[in-house]
């Protein structure tokens, strides 16, 4: 099913307890996001996910938490104080504010802003038809003060991207793991950026989490690691149920690369009413990060390679995943109205909604439904619970028909329900109910385990 654009999935989502307006009660604050008690389960399991194959599952991967907060001088390095900006202009009437280069994006004219290039296009306010201001640069990192002080002296920044804790822990992180080229360091952390122009839901928000690896080479192993990596990333969402047709590679042309970029590729995803925009990125970043931190801090952060006895910087290939942007695509990817198919036929709805999340992706994988409130059932249910839920997350639900749970359920992305009846009393058995086939087995409740073992792990 194609959806138009993301209001199902906005309304799923605060529905059902997935992602939140952030600071509602006073009205919001604009592109900022609460995730709900399911939005968090959800998020999680990406966020474990994208680990274990990452890190878990490799050898020449190592993790890193590095803290937000980073010497200013690390930003000077980088080139975020000097050139991290957009091209900003405000509405003369309502006094909005735009992006330029998307304005004219929006009538098919590539973005120039060299002297006198901007008049040339007579562009006005989308909103109000006003006439806009000069361009201006605008930088978008968030700025705050570190001590009793606010002068320029304790001024620092929020990391308006993770990559920059690595670079500067790589010595740290080669020497105390003993790592030999190539290897990565990997991290999953927030980031903050002051966007202009933010929307699309949680596409693009001032504070987002990046799921970052950083792969350190020879320069000679590039073009056999970039492929390597480019491959993998893609493959990553395929494994979680990615639909194929929804994803694509594409190479940013020479005026898009950054300046320290030979290539960059984004995976792309096709979201409802905005088409193919980024959900990943690989990119080869040369030496220039290394390279600029060893200039600006007087260390030395090249590599000596034993074997070859030859001292390098060493090269970097990056990928990078968003985790908001990935938990938002397999909402949407899973997402399907389908026609009724639970309950009795007088309490059928036209439409049901189901979320086909993979099983390590979805936020409840096993649903305890006891078919009355009654105190022996609720016991068994109780019991039932407690022998799985140390092992998967579940939830318990015994509000409403067997149809309407099921239905619940299935709108949430629950893989399985148990359902609990009077006969489970005296056969000490439970009817299981597959999400997706519908399909319905009697299990021995002594047998659960191993059941779900079969079907979560297998």
């Amino acid at each position: 099913m194609s959806l138009e654009n993301l209001e199902p999935i906005v309304s799923l989502a605060k529905r059902r307890g997935f992602i939140f307006q952030s600071s509602e009660i006073y009205g919001g604050l604009s592109s900022c996001y609460d995730y709900g008690p399911l939005g968090v389960e959800l998020k999680n399991n990406v966020k474990r996910a994208w680990w274990k194959a990452m890190v878990q599952e490799r050898n020449d991967v190592v993790g890193l938490d590095a803290a937000i907060l980073m010497h200013p001088k690390t930003w000077e390095a980088s080139g975020h104080i000097a050139g991290f900006t957009d091209p900003l202009v405000d509405c003369k009437d309502c006094k909005k504010r735009w992006r330029a280069d998307h304005l004219l994006e929006a009538k098919g004219i590539k973005p120039d802003f060299r002297p006198c290039e901007w008049d040339k296009h007579n562009v006005v306010c989308p909103d109000c038809g006003g006439d806009l201001t000069d361009v201006r640069k605008f930088n978008l990192m968030f700025k705050t003060f570190m001590g009793a002080l606010e002068d320029n002296t304790s001024q620092i920044y929020l990391r308006p991207e993770t990559c920059q804790g690595i670079y500067v822990n790589f010595l740290n992180v080669q020497q105390s793991m003993r790592k030999k080229i190539p290897f990565g360091v990997a991290q999953i952390g927030k980031a903050f950026r002051n966007e202009i122009t933010p929307g699309n839901f949680t596409f693009r928000t001032r504070e987002f989490e990046q799921m970052e690896q950083q792969y350190f080479i020879h320069p000679d192993q590039k073009k056999e690691v970039f492929e390597m990596w480019k491959k993998a990333r893609m493959q990553w969402y395929l494994d979680f149920g990615m639909k194929k047709e929804n994803l694509q590679f594409r190479q940013h042309k020479s005026d898009e690369l950054a300046h320290y970029a030979a290539e960059a590729w984004d995976i792309e995803y096709n979201y409802p009413g905005m088409g193919f925009k980024e959900l990943a990125g690989i990119h080869d970043r040369g030496n220039w990060d290394l390279s600029r931190h060893s200039e600006y801090s007087g260390q030395d952060l090249s590599y000596f390679d034993q074997e070859k006895n030859e001292k390098f910087i060493p090269h970097i290939v990056e990928t990078s995943d968003g985790a908001d942007r990935a938990t938002l695509a397999f909402l949407i990817d899973a997402y399907e109205e389908i026609d009724a198919r639970s309950g009795s036929d007088d309490a059928k709805h036209e439409k049901e909604y189901v979320l086909r999340l993979h099983k390590d992706l979805a936020p409840i994988k096993i649903a305890i439904l006891p078919l009355s409130k009654k105190e022996p059932l609720q016991n068994l249910s109780n019991e039932i619970q407690n022998s799985l839920r140390g092992t998967w997350m579940t939830q318990h639900d015994e509000t409403g028909s067997i149809g309407k749970r099921y239905r619940r359920q299935d709108e949430i992305g629950t893989p399985y329900c148990v359902t609990v009846d009077f006969d489970s009393l005296e056969d000490k058995k439970v009817t299981v109910r597959d999400r997706d086939t519908m399909e319905q087995e009697r299990v021995d409740i002594g047998e659960l385990k191993d059941y779900f073992n079969s079907k979560f792990y297998n």
